[in-house]
């Protein structure tokens, strides 16, 4: 029964948003854009669930969320070909940095589940419909809402140059994804070589999850390129950020990793120095 609240409410929120930035939109064909986009990102997630609830596996739950902000941005560029007759500059620039973005991060997590095996958040989940049904409309929300700003930018019906807004966007991008990589990379390493203990070196001396916040800069950054297109109502798209903070920090990403690691190295002495020392987000800078 909850599941089947969470999952309505997330129909709902999600198509009310959708009509809040639905007023400066394009046209696909006879609909707006935006109304469509929503549509292809819950159908694809349906797609993959029902043959991951039928097979019982969850190797391609993270795929998914990788093809679906891929495939929205195919068509939001097709979209904006269709109603300019071409592509305008910030949009080939957004669609790139989206792209690259999704094409590294979730090959990184498909590839890293094949080798593991499994995804141990799965192990109970996948086995109720309702359940595993909600974790894939959760996967959906979670597109959905990192794509708001870029769904703006690309369905607008005004074409604006680059400007220091644009430009100071794109930085932060860019500092969010290398902080991003090279966090998952030492990590990366590091495990190979030291089995069962936690990383305090690198970016990982600076944040205990340097990772995470290169995730939350980067999309922090495209909501600051989507402020030029924003008025009225539409500025509700800065909640993205916000949402993504909340979703890495309390539902799926630092508070888990937090418990594991208490249970994991609660009882030595250096990793409470550690905790004790280096902030669990935002860097230390001095």
């Amino acid at each position: 029964m909850k599941e089947n609240i969470y999952s309505l409410f997330i129909i709902i929120i999600s198509l009310f948003l959708t009509y809040l930035i639905s007023s400066g939109s394009i046209n696909f064909f006879d609909y707006k854009s935006v109304y469509v986009l929503w549509l292809l990102i819950f159908i694809i997630h349906i797609l993959v669930f029902i043959p991951s609830y039928i097979y019982q596996t969850e190797h391609y739950y993270d795929l998914t969320g990788g093809i679906t902000f891929v495939s929205s941005v195919l068509f939001l560029l097709i979209g904006r070909y269709f109603y300019f007759n071409s592509i305008d500059n910030v949009s080939l620039v957004v669609s790139l940095l989206v792209s690259i973005w999704t094409i590294r991060l979730s090959s990184f997590l498909f590839l890293r589940v094949k080798k593991v095996g499994k995804d141990v958040r799965f192990t109970e989940i996948k086995k109720d419909f309702k359940r595993f049904l909600f974790a894939f409309l959760l996967s959906g929300f979670w597109v959905f809402m990192c794509l708001l700003p870029t769904t703006v930018i690309m369905t607008s019906s005004v074409l604006i140059e680059f400007n220091i807004l644009i430009i100071f966007g794109i930085i932060l991008w860019l500092i969010g994804f290398v902080f991003e990589v090279v966090a998952d990379v030492q990590k990366t390493e590091f495990n190979k070589k030291n089995k069962g203990k936690f990383i305090s070196s690198g970016l990982w001396s600076l944040s205990r999850h340097p990772n995470y916040f290169g995730e939350f800069t980067l999309w922090t950054g495209l909501a600051i390129i989507s402020i030029s297109f924003l008025n009225g109502v539409m500025y509700v798209v800065l909640l993205s950020p916000i949402f993504i903070y909340f979703l890495l920090n309390k539902v799926s990403g630092v508070n888990l990793l937090e418990e594991i690691g208490e249970k994991r190295w609660g009882s030595k002495k250096e990793y409470q120095d550690y905790k004790k020392n280096t902030p669990v987000f935002f860097p230390k800078l001095f």
